[in-house]
């Protein structure tokens, strides 16, 4: 009988211990706390260790992080109707625990849905081309539709990235083409702005030196003249009188070569009859038979 009672005491404080662990909960660093007591909502309780009365309350852990969420692909028809296949991802924070627990169901589904459907409102309105360039745009204005919805929820959507905007196979090969197109046009008038880049230096340089020649030939023919008329006044100044006697000389010489006769009166002076007044007429002295007898002659 006392075995008996001892082996329920042990059954009942096992089951004690066993209820009073359970109610032990641990809150991580990046959770928070929701606490229910008989399914009706309590309090928020921050990490840490907290002590649930089991069957009485219970604990929901609330993950705080910044998490992503992948918008599946979908086709959408664009203003020019050209349908396009977008997908993008959502970064999303909870603020509030206790409405992103109570006032959603399934928050990753609602906000798939509702970035999908923006998503269409968005691109609808827009052109390819204006799509395709307008990333940034679709980004921010898709950030701000979904932050505003999901405020109620708790939660702030900080980021949207769409990541792929691909057109139909067709149109990309088009664009492609126009693209290659575009490039080689580029290329070849590259190549003609080098080239008649080169010919512009060309001739400059060819200008340039024909320049240069032309000073060079001007400086020599400078110098020449320079040279001609410092020898012109040197000849003036020193050579012009004696070149002047050297003609009168020539003109008597060739006179009396051809014995002509002149008269002189008896008082005229002899230089001047010949027309060399004013020149001095050094004496010669001629030797002759009468310096063998000791005359001399003048």
């Amino acid at each position: 009988m006392l075995l008996e009672i001892v082996l329920t005491l042990l059954i009942i404080l096992t089951a004690m211990l066993a209820i009073l662990s359970a109610g032990i909960k641990k809150v991580n660093q990046y959770e928070r706390g929701v606490i229910e007591k008989w399914n009706a909502y309590e309090k928020t309780v921050d990490p840490g260790l907290h002590y649930i009365l089991p069957v009485v309350r219970r604990i929901f852990r609330v993950n705080m992080r910044e998490q992503v969420i992948d918008v599946p692909p979908q086709e959408i028809i664009t203003e020019d109707n050209v349908v396009v296949t977008i997908d993008a991802v959502v970064y999303y924070q909870i603020m509030d625990p206790k409405r992103a627990l109570y006032e959603i169901e399934d928050f990753e589904l609602a906000i798939v849905k509702l970035a999908q459907t923006t998503l269409r409102n968005i691109v609808g309105e827009m052109t390819l081309d204006t799509c395709l360039t307008s990333r940034e745009r679709i980004n921010t204005e898709l950030r701000k539709v979904l932050d505003e919805a999901t405020d109620k929820w708790g939660t702030k959507v900080n980021r949207i990235e769409v990541q792929r905007i691909d057109p139909p196979a067709d149109i990309q090969q088009a664009m492609h083409k126009q693209k290659t197109a575009e490039q080689e046009r580029r290329q070849i008038r590259l190549l003609a702005t080098g080239r008649k880049e080169a010919a512009l230096q060309d001739k400059e340089a060819t200008i340039l030196t024909a320049e240069g020649e032309a000073r060079g030939i001007e400086l020599v023919a400078s110098a020449q003249a320079q040279a001609v008329k410092v020898v012109s006044e040197a000849a003036n100044k020193y050579f012009l009188e004696n070149a002047q006697l050297n003609k009168k000389l020539d003109v008597v010489r060739d006179t009396f070569s051809q014995q002509t006769k002149i008269v002189v009166p008896s008082s005229a002076d002899i230089l001047s009859v010949i027309g060399l007044e004013g020149t001095q007429v050094l004496p010669i002295r001629q030797s002759s038979r009468g310096d063998e007898t000791g005359g001399t002659r003048r």
